[in-house]
């Protein structure tokens, strides 16, 4: 497993949708015409560099789960290592903002485990920094591709300059038929996705609302951007709320009081063990 020492999420700095905007000024004051050059070069190399064969490359290396096996508990005390140290909010390790964002949920729908338990497990795909995977393959704001990127999308299409889908797929729909839904998408490549298919390959009993929360959470330019639609069918339709709901607890649980892991562990040690038990193929 690479050691890595410094780990950052540009997609935290970096919000261009006016609901996030006027959000992260509410929360703390906060200046996003600024981006820090490590946020730009962050996401230019991954419009350049995620391309239909990219992803599809990464999903068939990945797709056997042989990187290691862990329980979760252990997956997150390995993320103890990752800060996301251009978040402005939060200069903890990202532990911490996993049981944040899993007690934020726990106070609205303190009857929805499930939900708890997403709001925990949401960025263990971050994982993949430690397999040797280069930030832009694992951090920031997912998108698909194959098609022409979306207004939303951030630093807008000329941002993909060299990317050589964007001749080849130079249409809204690309190689995609309207309305075809997410589930036959391909989307870039990150920790979303990769912890998705860890959680089917070990068969997680995960209800289908936390699954596709947990696939689609950093896809900005759909659930807040509003774009995207015409890629969607019902089933989308139906559980955006749901995404659009966990945004909220995620983008916004940073708070200046650390949680006491030592008193939460056993609560969601329990959770793990109904939903996600024992040890996992990564």
């Amino acid at each position: 497993m690479t050691q890595v020492d410094e780990h950052f999420d540009p997609s935290l700095v970096y919000r261009p949708e006016p609901v996030h905007v006027e959000k992260q000024q509410k929360l703390r004051m906060f200046d996003v015409a600024h981006c820090p050059d490590r946020v730009v070069k962050t996401y230019r190399d991954m419009h350049r560099n995620q391309t239909v064969e990219f992803v599809t490359k990464k999903l068939q290396d990945f797709h056997m789960c042989s990187r290691g096996h862990m329980t979760v508990m252990e997956a997150l005390q390995t993320l103890n290592k990752f800060i996301d140290a251009s978040d402005p909010d939060v200069d903890v390790p990202n532990i911490y903002h996993a049981f944040q964002t899993a007690e934020r949920i726990r106070e609205r729908h303190p009857d929805k485990e499930w939900f708890q338990l997403t709001g925990l497990l949401h960025d263990l795909g971050k994982l993949l920094a430690f397999f040797g995977e280069p930030q832009w393959a694992v951090v920031g704001d997912t998108f698909p591709v194959g098609c022409i990127p979306a207004p939303s999308v951030v630093f807008g299409i000329d941002s993909f300059e060299g990317n050589p889908d964007i001749e080849k797929y130079n249409s809204q729909l690309g190689k995609y038929e309207k309305n075809c839904g997410l589930e036959n998408v391909l989307m870039s490549w990150g920790h979303d996705e990769y912890l998705y298919r860890v959680l089917i390959y070990n068969k997680c009993k995960l209800p289908d609302e936390a699954l596709f929360v947990i696939r689609f959470h950093s896809f900005y330019p759909w659930h807040s951007g509003g774009d995207y639609m015409y890629l969607c069918d019902n089933r989308d339709l139906e559980l955006l709320q749901w995404v659009q709901e966990f945004n909220e607890f995620d983008l916004y649980s940073k708070t200046d009081d650390q949680p006491d892991l030592d008193v939460l562990m056993p609560y969601y040690r329990s959770l793990v063990d109904k939903f996600c038990p024992g040890q996992l193929r990564w």
